[in-house]
């Protein structure tokens, strides 16, 4: 028959047993026991404590992503307005499907951007715009959101745009380059400088304004919707078909920031996030990260105002960001930012190939030899 004394000093040592090869006499702390507890307490502290923290350092903000439905709770979803077009149905006749009257003469359009070095993508928002602009409005700094010097781009290609001469409202902002400062107190301050010009560009009351970032660009059937139709919303924001480098990879159709207002002197203030519930359906394209030089991916990285999503120097590398264009993977290596588990699994991993090109700028398909590089089956970038 076993003792309880020796039944207890079992349970103690034979965890050591296994390192150590031996077990003491009950109630013995013996030098082997001491070497024990060392050897654990040392691949404890050099084997499992470092691990743990290099993991958390590589992999926390993945998991913090995907934890994001426990914490988190989705935004209040858009009302969905319809979006009715063809180019044989009369403007009275869309306007009247919408449930909104025509009017006897359509309001101006005035478009307003902030200008970083989108240079491409601008040519190819104004050609698609220009038949119904009354003013282009463009607004550029000499420093990113991030504090970092940059030319002005556009005073340096502006003879690529001579087509808006008449039409374009262009100012300049001096930085205030605060090394430190979150990102987005910048972004604010230049979108307040953008109001100004707004103003001295004639912008009245009832006008439309068009909020967007360069690379979110309504269609032209859309603005001439809005700008003939009586009774819309002071508010829409604008649904747009969200890709990522080009063309070619479709992510979805939830980009939504792009907006359009019609203008009140005192109470509309230039922004870019959510300002009404209504969603106009399928109302343009949003080209995120689309261009043509392998520097101006490293650039947009460093200067935009989620620069912390740069955690590590090889994410700048060229050759990792040529690799991750042509697989539609995450430049930055981050979780999908949903609000379920459900649609954080589905879009996890790179986005398909698309090889449609239907229902694109008609500018982007007549100019396609010079724009390829955002076209299906070109994903291979210029070094720049």
């Amino acid at each position: 028959m076993v003792s309880d004394d020796y039944y207890i000093s079992k349970k103690r040592d034979d965890l050591c047993e296994d390192v150590c090869c031996q077990r003491d006499s009950p109630g013995v702390m013996s030098v082997s026991r001491l070497k024990c507890l060392d050897l654990r307490t040392m691949i404890i502290l050099l084997v499992v404590v470092p691990t743990c923290v290099v993991a958390i350092y590589v992999h926390g903000q993945k998991v913090t992503y995907f934890l994001r439905p426990l914490w988190q709770s989705p935004p209040k979803p858009f009302i969905h307005v319809a979006h009715y077009h063809h180019e044989n149905v009369s403007m009275e006749r869309l306007c009247a499907l919408h449930g909104w009257g025509i009017r006897e003469y359509p309001r101006r359009v005035f478009d307003a951007v902030l200008f970083s070095n989108e240079v491409d993508m601008l040519s190819i928002r104004w050609q698609e715009l220009y038949p119904y602009i009354t003013r282009f409005v463009l607004l550029e700094s000499n420093s990113t959101f991030t504090a970092l010097p940059k030319p002005y781009v556009f005073a340096m290609n502006r003879d690529r745009f001579g087509f808006v001469k008449p039409r374009l409202s262009y100012g300049t902002i001096g930085g205030r380059f605060r090394k430190g400062e979150n990102p987005f107190i910048e972004e604010a301050y230049q979108r307040v400088g953008l109001d100004q010009l707004l103003r001295l560009a004639g912008i009245e009351d009832d006008d439309l304004l068009i909020m967007s970032d360069v690379d979110e660009i309504p269609s032209r059937h859309t603005i001439n919707l809005l700008r003939w139709c009586d009774d819309i919303p002071p508010v829409l924001h604008l649904q747009l078909r969200n890709y990522l480098y080009s063309f070619e990879f479709f992510v979805d159709n939830g980009s939504w920031r792009a907006s359009v207002h019609r203008y009140r002197a005192g109470e509309t203030r230039y922004a870019h996030f959510r300002r009404t519930d209504y969603l106009l359906a399928d109302s343009g394209w949003h080209c995120s990260f689309c261009f043509r030089h392998i520097s101006d991916f490293v650039f947009k990285m460093k200067a935009y105002s989620h620069t912390d999503r740069v955690r590590f120097s090889h994410f700048l590398d060229p050759k990792r960001i040529q690799d991750v264009i042509c697989r539609g993977a995450d430049l930055y290596d981050m979780i999908p930012e949903e609000y379920t588990f459900k649609d954080i699994i589905a879009k996890m991993g790179p986005v398909p190939r698309s090889y449609s090109a239907v229902h694109l700028p008609s500018y982007l398909l007549n100019n396609a030899d010079q724009y390829k590089y955002l076209l299906p089956g070109n994903c291979i970038r210029e070094a720049g």
